[in-house]
């Protein structure tokens, strides 16, 4: 039977959306890892599973409360706030520090990363030939995600659905960034960055009685994309769900194994010391795509200057981002044993 949640359960369940919300929007990072890292990843995706034919039939014969435990309802909703939330507040936080700090952030997201490998790890009592290999190809395609090229960007609603279905196996998968993928696929800024503050201010707007928006193409072209992307989203997450849920059933130690190294392979994502090159014109200007965004090529990593202040300042936030990770699993077996 599960445990009654208190006050402060529902809480802490809302700042977790909250950080997996974060952790999505940063290209690299896996809000699949904040679920693992706290101990939630199985409940999640065990929940999600419920979301199935029986759920719909509960839905349909009115048992609304009968639904509700089936699928957990409560624990998914308090997440999915948190995430919402983020995507108003802490995402556009950390719009602003990307562009303004940009090596600090990816220094403690690399830093939480590198806890979420001692986190995963420690969890392996004896490895074996399977969870080995099962690790080694987690590696390797973490690390050939990571060296791929951007493609241009694409507003096709069909594709736009695909999108969506493949940016939540970030939240599937810990390791896998869905931002990251999107960020491949071209689409990153279009659905991550333009949707989502197009919806911010349409939102602004009513609350302020300002419905101009509907006269707005652009703007409704936007909420439209939106849509299609969260409803892309939804099927792939469900439908990925059903499919973890029995890997982990079945498979527990090689599921676990090739997490670790999704995880491991994405450090090259998420290394702090880069550069971005973006596509050029002939006259020497940059191209842009439909938004007016500079359209991305790749990126040139390089080992950091350790003579300078600004190294070590991006290095004690990697620091700080593994002990955040040390401090969530010390806090999550103190609330074990209370």
């Amino acid at each position: 039977m599960r445990k009654e949640r208190t006050l402060s359960d529902n809480v802490f369940l809302v700042i977790k959306g909250l950080a997996m919300g974060a952790a999505n929007k940063v290209p690299g990072v896996s809000g699949g890892i904040v679920a693992f890292v706290v101990g939630f990843y199985e409940e999640f995706i065990y929940s999600l599973q419920k979301i199935n034919k029986k759920a719909f039939m509960l839905l349909l014969a009115g048992r609304f409360k009968s639904f509700f435990a089936y699928t957990n309802a409560k624990f998914l909703g308090l997440l999915v706030l948190g995430m919402l939330i983020s995507y108003f507040s802490v995402s556009r936080i950390l719009d602003y520090f990307l562009k303004k700090h940009e090596v600090f952030v990816w220094a403690i997201f690399f830093g939480l990363i590198v806890g979420s490998i001692y986190y995963i790890y420690k969890d392996f009592e004896q490895w074996t030939k399977s969870s080995t290999a099962f690790a080694l190809f987690g590696l390797l395609v973490g690390i050939s995600i990571s060296f791929l090229s951007p493609a241009t960007e694409n507003n096709n609603l069909m594709f736009v659905f695909l999108c969506g279905i493949i940016s939540v196996s970030g939240m599937a998968f810990p390791g896998l960034s869905g931002s990251f993928i999107l960020m491949l696929l071209g689409n990153y800024v279009l659905l991550l960055v333009d949707a989502v503050n197009a919806l911010y201010d349409t939102v602004t707007e009513v609350f302020a009685g300002n419905y101009s928006f509907v006269d707005n193409t652009n703007r409704l072209q936007m909420l439209k994309i939106l849509g299609v992307f969260t409803l892309g989203s939804t099927v792939g997450m469900v439908s990925l769900s059903h499919f973890l849920s029995f890997m982990l059933k079945r498979y527990k130690e090689q599921t676990t194994a090739i997490i670790l190294g999704f995880v491991i392979g994405s450090l090259g994502v998420v290394w702090p010391w880069k550069v971005t090159h973006y596509k050029l014109k002939s006259d020497g200007g940059f191209l842009l795509d439909s938004n007016g965004n500079k359209i991305i090529v790749n990126y040139e990593r390089y080992l950091p200057d350790f003579n300078t202040v600004h190294t070590w300042y991006a290095i004690g936030f990697a620091i700080l981002g593994v002990l955040v990770v040390i401090g969530l699993e010390q806090y999550g077996k103190y609330r074990t044993r209370s």
